[in-house]
């Protein structure tokens, strides 16, 4: 499913009540560096594998979307297993993108299959664009619809280049790197 760290924190050591050379431990919590208890339906959903349908996390909020993301980039830690590949129309649903984290969950789905990653802030994004995870520009997307998108995203300000809107800039940064970005 996905490898993660939980780090703990011996407290005490006792020999223990069994007896002989046994020691009783008590271990503490060593940190927050997992998922939370609201982030438990992702876990399970995955926990029966990757998903192999598309649109397993438009169901989930915000919050949800966010844990769907860490764990694709958890899941996903090896390179592509191919080549990256460049060309091709891939196609976007764009009825579920009413935040930020699922636009990167669309797109990842639009461009390498359900479950998979294709960075989950715009840093992680941009970088995805210049290869090593299946796929470089060019290529189309067709983004049905991106009103959708526009208007949920409209008042969201990425800390991008431009100071656009999320879904301005990101199909303007898109463009700028070799994609032709058809909106339906």
């Amino acid at each position: 499913m996905a490898s993660l760290v939980v780090g703990l924190a011996v407290t005490e050591a006792r020999p223990s009540v069994l007896g002989g050379a046994l020691v009783d431990i008590t271990l503490t919590d060593g940190g927050d560096d997992r998922p939370s208890p609201a982030d438990r339906p992702v876990w399970a959903h995955w926990f029966q594998g990757p998903p192999e349908t598309p649109g397993r996390w438009a169901a989930y909020d915000t919050r949800g979307r966010t844990a769907w993301l860490d764990l694709t980039t958890r899941a996903w830690r090896t390179p592509a297993p191919r080549p990256d590949r460049s060309g091709g129309v891939h196609r976007l649903d764009g009825r579920f993108v009413t935040d930020v984290p699922g636009l990167h969950c669309a797109l990842a789905e639009a461009l390498l299959g359900p479950g998979r990653c294709f960075g989950r802030e715009w840093n992680a994004f941009g970088d995805c664009l210049c290869g090593g995870f299946g796929v470089v520009p060019p290529f189309t997307p067709v983004r049905h619809d991106s009103e959708v998108a526009r208007r949920a995203l409209a008042d969201v300000v990425y800390g991008l280049e431009n100071g656009l809107p999320s879904f301005e800039e990101v199909v303007a940064h898109l463009e700028r790197c070799g994609v032709t970005v058809v909106l339906e």
